[in-house]
């Protein structure tokens, strides 16, 4: 917007809403919204600001890629001076790793209501991963985002969908843990299953993404659970792993 600064503000550490009260070369932030002088920054309006940006980031960096965004086409796209994104984000990299963040945030809340909606345990199951299939479906731009994240932070411990996948997994080890005491799931290693199951997932989303295929992933709902919950043997066949194969050997 025209009474924005489109200087680059100054780089500090820390957490964004730390510089949301500095001053730039258009005068303070509450002169630009139309505050009067020494009253406190409208939080809402604020946090309203953040979220056009981040959403003008997202489409960007999903369509450019991060090494060939320019931060001046992400404030115009939002409609901000580029030193009122920096105001919000003291570098490209902290703008970058915000959009990833929010993505996940997002599915978490899509995720765990979808659950929260079905009574039967089993259903919670059903619930979570077709939501979470469905989140990509409408939200591409999330798997290029964690592509790009791959490609350009690997110097971090963990990646995003991982430290929010962590953060989130007790409650679905719990529910397992529940469902192999009731004789519902065979009692294999919990973190297994989980491992496998978000493997799989995770799998899916690539596999769609990079491929091409036509077809949306909330279709690949059903096969998944049929595989996770039913398995891919008749009954009464079984798999007793490494013991099967030896036996096949001779």
């Amino acid at each position: 917007m025209s009474g924005e600064s489109t200087e680059v503000g100054p780089r500090v550490s820390g957490e964004a809403e730390s510089v949301l009260g500095k001053r730039d070369s258009a005068g303070s932030l509450g002169n630009q919204t139309g505050r009067g002088a020494g009253r406190p920054p409208d939080a809402r309006r604020q946090e309203q600001r953040r979220s056009e940006i981040l959403e003008a980031a997202t489409k960007v960096f999903a369509r450019v890629g991060f090494a060939a965004t320019d931060v001046q086409e992400i404030a115009a796209v939002a409609g901000v001076g580029k030193g009122t994104v920096y105001r919000y984000f003291p570098s490209k990299e902290d703008l970058f790793l915000a959009t990833v963040d929010l993505g996940m945030r997002r599915l978490t809340t899509t995720v765990d209501l979808a659950a929260a909606n079905a009574v039967e345990p089993l259903a919670r199951i059903a619930a979570a991963i077709e939501a979470y299939l469905a989140y990509f479906d409408q939200h591409p731009e999330m798997i290029e985002l964690f592509i790009q994240e791959r490609a350009h932070f690997r110097h971090r411990q963990q990646a995003t969908y991982f430290i929010h996948r962590d953060a989130n997994i007790g409650a679905w080890r719990e529910l397992l843990v529940e469902l192999v005491r009731d004789g519902l799931v065979r009692d294999l290693p919990i973190d297994s299953l989980l491992e496998v199951i978000s493997d799989l997932l995770y799998g899916t989303l690539f596999t769609k993404h990079i491929s091409g295929r036509k077809a949306s992933l909330s279709s690949q709902c059903e096969p998944i659970m049929q595989v996770i919950m039913n398995g891919i043997l008749v009954a009464p066949a079984t798999y007793r792993g490494h013991e099967s194969r030896r036996v096949a050997d001779h």
